[in-house]
C-alpha cells in the first residue's frame, strides 16, 4: 500500500505517459508551428489510438494549456534564479534572452501570433504575472526619471494590467518600454529576420538595453 503523499504506480506511469505526450507535442510544434499540433498525429507517433490519449488530455487546448504552462513556468523560474543570483534589471534582460534562445519554440508559443480559437485559462496567466512582477521590482529599484512623462501620467489612472503592483508610474512606464522593446528585437531574432544582414543581434540587443537603462533627461 502507498504511503500517504507518495504517488502510486498508476499515477507514476501517467504523469509518465503526459511527459512523453508534451514532448512529442514540442516536437511537433518545432516542425509544423502550434497551429498544426494533432493529437491523433501524437497518438500515432506513440503506438496509442485516439482515444487512449485522450484519456492523457481531453482535447488539443487542453494540451495547448499544459505546454504554455510549462513555458511560463520555466521562464519564471529562469527570471526567479537570475535574482536571486542578484540580477538587476539587465541581468534579467540577458535570462529572458538566453531562455528564448534555448528553444524558440517555447518562446513563440507564449509571446508570439496567438493560436486561432485558442484561449489560455486564468491560472497561466497568473504565471505570466509573476513574470512581470519581478521585472516590475528591477525596474522599480532603479534611480526614478527626473521627469514625469505622459505617459507615466497616464499610467497614473490606468494600471490594472500591473495587478496591483506598488511601483510608481515611471517605473511601469520603463518596464513596458523595456518589455516591448526587448522583445521585439528577441522575435526579429528569432524568426531569422536578421539573417542575411549581416548583423550581431546580441550587440543589438545590448545596445538596446544600454538605451534602456541610461537616465532619461
Amino acid at each position: 500500500m502507498a504511503t500517504t503523499g507518495a504517488s502510486t504506480p498508476r499515477e507514476r506511469y501517467r504523469a509518465q505517459v503526459r511527459a512523453e505526450i508534451t514532448e512529442r507535442a514540442w516536437e511537433q510544434i518545432a516542425t509544423a508551428g502550434a497551429s498544426a499540433l494533432s493529437l491523433n498525429a501524437i497518438a500515432k507517433q506513440m503506438g496509442m489510438s485516439g482515444p487512449a490519449l485522450y484519456r492523457y488530455f481531453a482535447s488539443r487546448d487542453d494540451l495547448i494549456t499544459e505546454l504554455v504552462r510549462e513555458a511560463y513556468r520555466s521562464l519564471a523560474e529562469a527570471l526567479r534564479t537570475a535574482s536571486a543570483d542578484g540580477a538587476d534589471l539587465a541581468g534579467l534582460a540577458h535570462a529572458l534572452r538566453d531562455w528564448a534562445l534555448a528553444d524558440p519554440q517555447r518562446y513563440f508559443l507564449v509571446y508570439g501570433t496567438p493560436i486561432p480559437g485558442y484561449h489560455a485559462p486564468e491560472d497561466t496567466t497568473a504565471i505570466s504575472s509573476e513574470i512581470m512582477t519581478t521585472l516590475v521590482d528591477a525596474c522599480a529599484a532603479l534611480a526614478p526619471d527626473s521627469a514625469t512623462t505622459p505617459f507615466g501620467t497616464y499610467l497614473e489612472d490606468h494600471r490594472d494590467w500591473a495587478a496591483g503592483h506598488p511601483a510608481p508610474p515611471e517605473a511601469l512606464h520603463r518596464f513596458l518600454t523595456f518589455w516591448t522593446r526587448l522583445h521585439g528585437v528577441l522575435s526579429l531574432e528569432l524568426a531569422g529576420h536578421f539573417t542575411g544582414m549581416n548583423l550581431d543581434p546580441a550587440l543589438l540587443f545590448a545596445a538596446e538595453l544600454d538605451d534602456l537603462l541610461a537616465p532619461r533627461p
